[in-house]
């Protein structure tokens, strides 16, 4: 099937069933391969549905724990997870030389990368093409599968504009430097219009989950992107951790519902189940949440009605907790200061979540006092670079309130 069939089978299957609510039956464009994660098409190729996301490697003192690194892209490579995203920032630069170096032992055509241009760092034209050749260098490649726009918002599309970024990459494409060429974003739904409108886009990424769906207005992203027939590659499926954890309540839903099945694999299976949805990326610290989502993937199963009910009543105990919707990017990071804004809303949810106020106190101040809360100035740097657009400096002096 290609990628205009899928998308005629997606918009009739679409008018049967609303997005959030489809039913177990098979999602058109959705390939089994025996005993490997299932794939989706995208124009004439296959990709996998889980994605090994490069922003949250396993660290060994403090740097990337290449061996363990090595060890996981191998059991992804295995299980049929050829599809890598890194980026110019992670890991402070690191992720794409790790990619470089650990991938480059594979064929190259057994593999797909994904890179973005941090738009945010671009100062002048020239900018654009020396860092693209950086990236290069860096992940020991001659072309990116996938390559993105990366974080766009309102005022990063305005310079992307001005500096003529999507021209200069879509040249690359014309010169077989990038397979497929699309943009990650962070705004309102009304941003995304205007953006996903303005070129032909071969896919675009996005925050997606059952929290965000309508907390971040996921719902309203996904739907503009699938009226326009860009397939969607989904970010933080897990809202940085926190929907592999949740609360005691909430976990009791899902245990209840299938002891054998992790609270991690509910989130997935949300996400999978949406037809437009053609990666799903997960930063997989640990070896066995690599393993466990292999798993979930693997003869991928979408959610039946009565599975989205079960995650309906987990969202309703995990809502209660009133926890801060950080998933520690660390975007607000450096701060003018020194506060571990990360840190801080860790503790803080880890609060909320446990109901123990005292190993708040103590972990809080143990903190050296630069990192702490109450050092915050309120110069709301961090709230312009928030992606999950919190009201940082408000949430900082609630902390340090609850910390005395």
């Amino acid at each position: 099937m290609d990628r205009r069939d899928f998308l005629k089978n997606l918009l009739a299957f679409a008018a049967l069933a609303p997005a959030a609510r489809l039913s177990a039956a098979a999602i058109p464009g959705t390939e089994s391969v025996p005993g490997k994660v299932s794939r989706r098409r995208i124009k004439d190729t296959t990709v996998p549905m889980l994605g090994y996301g490069m922003m949250r490697l396993p660290r060994l003192n403090g740097e990337i724990d290449y061996e363990t690194v090595k060890k996981q892209i191998a059991i992804a490579m295995d299980s049929g997870v050829n599809y890598f995203d890194t980026a110019y920032f992670y890991h402070g630069g690191k992720s794409e030389n790790c990619a470089g170096d650990l991938l480059s032992a594979y064929p190259r055509n057994s593999y797909m990368l994904a890179d973005k241009m941090p738009v945010s760092r671009l100062r002048r034209p020239e900018d654009v093409e020396r860092i693209w050749n950086e990236q290069l260098k860096k992940c020991k490649v001659d072309y990116f599968d996938f390559y993105l726009l990366h974080a766009l918002n309102a005022g990063s599309w305005k310079k992307a504009q001005k500096l003529k970024v999507y021209e200069f990459l879509k040249k690359k494409q014309e010169e077989g430097k990038i397979k497929y060429l699309g943009f990650s974003f962070h705004d309102s739904p009304q941003v995304l219009q205007e953006i996903a409108s303005a070129y032909p886009w071969d896919f675009a990424q996005i925050q997606l989950n059952y929290l965000d769906w309508t907390l971040y207005r996921s719902k309203e992203q996904y739907e503009i992107l699938t009226k326009l027939n860009i397939p969607v590659i989904v970010m933080e499926p897990l809202r940085g951790g926190a929907l592999a954890t949740l609360n005691p309540e909430a976990r009791k839903v899902f245990r209840d519902a299938d002891s054998k099945r992790s609270v991690a694999s509910w989130a997935f299976r949300y996400v999978g189940s949406l037809p437009n949805v053609l990666c799903v990326l997960s930063g997989m610290t640990m070896t066995e949440h690599l393993n466990d989502n292999i798993q979930t993937f693997t003869d991928f199963k979408p959610l039946s009605d009565r599975e989205r009910q079960i995650i309906d009543t987990a969202l309703a105990a995990y809502r209660k907790t009133g926890i801060v919707p950080c998933t520690s990017c660390r975007y607000c990071l450096p701060c003018p200061v020194g506060v571990n804004i990360p840190k801080n809303f860790n503790l803080y949810n880890s609060m909320k979540i446990t109901g123990n106020s005292r190993r708040f106190t103590s972990a809080y101040n143990a903190m050296p006092k630069k990192q702490q809360a109450a050092n915050c100035v309120s110069c709301g740097l961090c709230k312009k670079k928030c992606p999950q657009q919190i009201d940082i400096p408000t949430m900082l002096k609630k902390i340090a309130a609850e910390s005395k």
